[in-house]
């Protein structure tokens, strides 16, 4: 099943897709929140799509995030090897874990403003993981039990936030409109290895990274068991895993970034694409 959120900003209502067409379930679900992803609503939901008639959703119909605001949202840096040696970090022995402040979460395909004072927004296209059941000191082995779904996601950085600024990486990951998410939620049987995924992202039409989950450092089942031995995972909690060599700060000759007019694309194998217009602050 593929979950959606639509309508205008703090407006959506819950849909799914069907067949490549975007159906209405707000009757049928209060929202994609921690209440939803941690019971039985997405097994009921499957079973009650197929007996009610759906109302249709325009396909001129604004995509939002599509699930309510996470309690976190963790990512794991440096999470592929040609991404960390085109930073020239070294391979990381344990997974990099960083915050990324829920407030920067948007739709697929709103603008990305580049923050006041920025000099170097940057781009991530990346998987993200969708927490179902509640997670504590889970297993590997019993990792994907926890697991709801997986989720394009856009981990904006501004670089000099980030690394010139001192103190944690959470500055330069959290600014408004840092965290593009959807254009929707795939449940675990719509994608039939999450380890064999090409993702990839455009700027202008260029292709500047183009990568595949086989080649991730820490897959999906050992970050959700690591991440848990230190924080219980909330249904809902967004982790996103990492990306793949061609962003901003390791092009070649010199590092360059985003600037107003242009334009980000980006998608993921099973998980569609999405594309931000880039805008100045006080565009």
């Amino acid at each position: 099943m593929k979950l959606i959120k639509f309508g205008q900003p703090g407006q959506e209502k819950p849909g799914v897709i069907i067949d490549d067409k975007r159906y209405d379930v707000s009757h049928l679900v209060k929202d994609y929140d921690e209440n939803f992803f941690s019971g039985e609503a997405i097994e009921n939901l499957k079973s009650e799509i197929h007996t009610h008639n759906l109302p249709e959703i325009s396909a001129n119909e604004r995509l939002g995030a599509p699930l309510a605001r996470p309690s976190k949202i963790i990512c794991v840096g440096l999470n592929y090897k040609d991404h960390a040696a085109e930073t020239n970090a070294p391979i990381p022995q344990e997974p990099i874990l960083f915050f990324k402040a829920t407030s920067a979460i948007v739709g697929p395909n709103d603008d990305l403003i580049i923050p006041k004072t920025s000099t170097k927004t940057d781009w991530e296209v990346e998987l993200a993981i969708v927490i179902g059941k509640k997670a504590s000191y889970v297993s590997e082995e019993n990792a994907l039990e926890h697991v709801a779904g997986y989720v394009l996601h856009n981990d904006y950085s501004e670089r000099a936030f980030q690394l010139e600024r001192n103190g944690q990486w959470v500055k330069g990951k959290s600014c408004d409109t840092f965290a593009p998410i959807g254009p929707f939620i795939a449940t675990p049987d719509e994608i039939e290895d999450v380890h064999n995924l090409r993702l990839w992202l455009k700027v202008n039409g260029e292709i500047l990274q183009d990568g595949n989950t086989s080649n991730l450092i820490f897959n999906v089942p050992f970050i959700v068991s690591y991440i848990s031995q230190f924080m219980t995972l909330l249904p809902g909690d967004i982790i996103s895993t990492g990306t793949p060599a061609g962003v901003g700060l390791g092009q070649k000759p010199e590092p360059w970034y985003l600037k107003s007019g242009d334009v980000v694309e980006l998608g993921i194998d099973g998980l569609g694409s999405s594309v931000q217009k880039v805008k100045a602050y006080d565009e």
